[in-house]
């Protein structure tokens, strides 16, 4: 939410001012007293064509040491997931806005090959191949249906602040080893030119939230406990689970002896939700024979909603843990399924 914004008369383009001067006018659009630090702009962030936006971080926080560790861990995520492709990135929005190592991370990550030029030096080149990869980025993410706060011209334009939004999506969606600072917000300073009229804010950018909300990680509960301290006892709860969900899968001559490799597609809890409540589940909902994960998230996701229909609360796990063979996961999710309708017939 903007706390304060300003305007400022711009120098219409025939103006014989200097350009120096010009360039001036642009920064004192930006360093206002009231703003609660003067913030550097380029050039070139203050000379805007007419409805076009830029923004810039403040400096404090570009200082906060979270916001310095969440871009380090990123870095060095990056780094490792390219170490074969001999890609090191040093920083963000100079090495990723020309598209390049989007598109090697994102081919790399999702074990696809993306139909784009290798090296494309114009900036219509770069574009196109960084609008491919955004929308290979936005199929991968449907499922969640988070409102995407990226576009081809934020990052071509080296915004970092929607490059770091869109790093902590795919970190999420691909589960990065990586340890994401919770509540990392920063101050970023936008200016707009509007009828010859430059107007300046400052807005709050979100760009992590909690690890749990991030990650799909919750509260310690009895699994955690149980794969921790008492592991000889896992046999004896999978024993049960594997009980009760043949106990109903049979009606469909489906058995299953192996409970976090038979559903990680998904197939088996969409099928299992429809006999547990007595319904036929129109097989245009969900794959049958998925073949791609992100089918299969499809398929999880589509049992979860299944799931909240049916009035269970909201699955601790989330669907990629389960497709990814997450045993502790598909536990959680069969257990939750057992409790409400152990006494079946």
């Amino acid at each position: 939410m903007a706390i304060h914004s300003s305007i400022l008369a711009w120098k219409t383009p025939w103006t014989e001012e200097p350009v120096s001067d010009l360039q001036e006018e642009g920064k004192n659009a930006i360093n206002l007293p009231m703003c609660p630090a003067p913030v550097e702009v380029h050039p070139e962030d203050s000379l805007l064509e007419e409805n076009e936006e830029r923004t810039v971080i403040d400096p404090t926080s570009r200082d906060d040491p979270r916001f310095k560790e969440l871009v380090k861990a990123l870095i060095d995520w990056i780094n490792g997931v390219l170490v074969e492709e001999r890609i090191i990135v040093k920083q963000l929005e100079e090495d990723l806005y020309d598209g390049q190592v989007l598109q090697k991370l994102l081919e790399k990550l999702a074990d696809c090959k993306l139909n784009v030029a290798e090296v494309t030096q114009s900036e219509i080149g770069q574009k196109q191949k960084l609008q491919t990869v955004l929308e290979a980025v936005q199929e991968l993410l449907r499922p969640h249906s988070r409102p995407l706060q990226w576009t081809v011209d934020s990052i071509h334009g080296k915004n970092l602040v929607a490059i770091l939004h869109l790093l902590v999506a795919l970190a999420m969606h691909f589960r990065a080893p990586i340890h994401l600072p919770e509540h990392v917000s920063v101050q970023v300073v936008v200016v707009r030119k509007r009828e010859g009229l430059l107007h300046s804010s400052h807005v709050t950018e979100e760009l992590t939230t909690t690890t749990e909300m991030m990650m799909g990680r919750f509260e310690r509960d009895a699994f955690d406990t149980l794969f921790d301290h008492a592991p000889d006892k896992l046999s004896v709860v999978k024993k049960s689970l594997i009980t009760f969900v043949n106990k109903h899968l049979n009606k469909l001559n489906l058995e299953v002896t192996e409970l976090e490799t038979q559903f990680a597609d998904g197939v088996y809890l969409v099928l299992l939700m429809g006999l547990l409540e007595d319904y036929f589940v129109p097989l245009h909902n969900f794959y049958l024979t998925p073949d791609s994960f992100d089918q299969k998230v499809h398929n999880v996701s589509f049992a979860f909603e299944l799931m909240l229909d049916g009035g269970l609360k909201k699955p601790k796990a989330r669907p990629e843990d389960v497709v990814n063979l997450d045993l502790k996961s598909t536990l959680r999710v069969l257990y939750n399924l057992f409790t409400k309708y152990k006494h079946l017939e």
